[in-house]
């Protein structure tokens, strides 16, 4: 679960005519004794794993490479799940969340990236803060995750907060927070519409990412 001030995040893709190899990290938050939030009977590290499943079969079915961070119930390290992704040399990471909502505006996905300051075009760039480097790119990616989430008619926040793991990555990365509704008097049960949201929000993902790997987007902001 996530907590942060929701801020305005600017967009600014751009496509330079680029080909590479497209790799997306799908990162699970929390694992092992890490239980993170409650939904209902479920803890969030159950629900982000089968979050992961469920979108990494969506992206290989449209031509994607896909690297998990997480790939059972146990913990990864922050530092470990970075290295997972620079070693990948992906084109995007999502760091995936969930998180019930218990008002009455009903569900939605909270989009987050790292509240690091910009270092673009620094050469060198220390380890813990190796994001910095890539955070005009990562708000570019929170654009389009943003453009495809509203077209499916999802409610979507932005914000910017501290991201330990997404911190020390070096590409564009987004904290993806999955928000279904609560059920006020069923011991903070996910509503029955829970898994068609889920289902609705990975779709809109997907497609999202294709629209990324389309436009170049990840090539924006490469070191040398």
């Amino acid at each position: 679960m996530l907590t942060a001030l929701a801020a305005s995040i600017p967009v600014a893709p751009q496509a330079p005519p680029a080909t590479t190899r497209f790799v997306v990290v799908l990162d699970a938050a929390h694992g092992g004794d890490d239980l993170g939030a409650r939904l209902g009977n479920q803890a969030e590290k159950d629900y982000t794993l089968a979050l992961s499943v469920k979108l990494r079969s969506l992206l290989v079915a449209r031509g994607m490479a896909v690297v998990t961070t997480r790939e059972s119930g146990a913990d990864v390290e922050a530092e470990r799940r970075a290295e997972i992704t620079n070693r990948a040399n992906a084109a995007a990471c999502l760091n995936l969340h969930a998180a019930l909502v218990r008002s009455t505006s009903g569900p939605a996905v909270h989009l987050f990236i790292s509240s690091l300051p910009s270092a673009a075009g620094v050469r060198f760039v220390p380890w813990r803060t190796a994001q910095s480097a890539w955070i005009t790119r990562s708000m570019a990616l929170a654009g389009v995750l943003n453009s495809a989430l509203t077209h499916a008619g999802i409610t979507v926040t932005l914000g910017r907060t501290s991201l330990p793991a997404i911190d020390s990555m070096a590409c564009p990365a987004v904290a993806v927070e999955i928000a279904p509704q609560g059920q006020a008097d069923a011991d903070d049960a996910a509503s029955a519409d829970d898994a068609a949201f889920e289902a609705q929000v990975a779709e809109a993902l997907a497609a999202a990412l294709v629209e990324w790997r389309a436009d170049g987007g990840q090539f924006g902001e490469r070191r040398p």
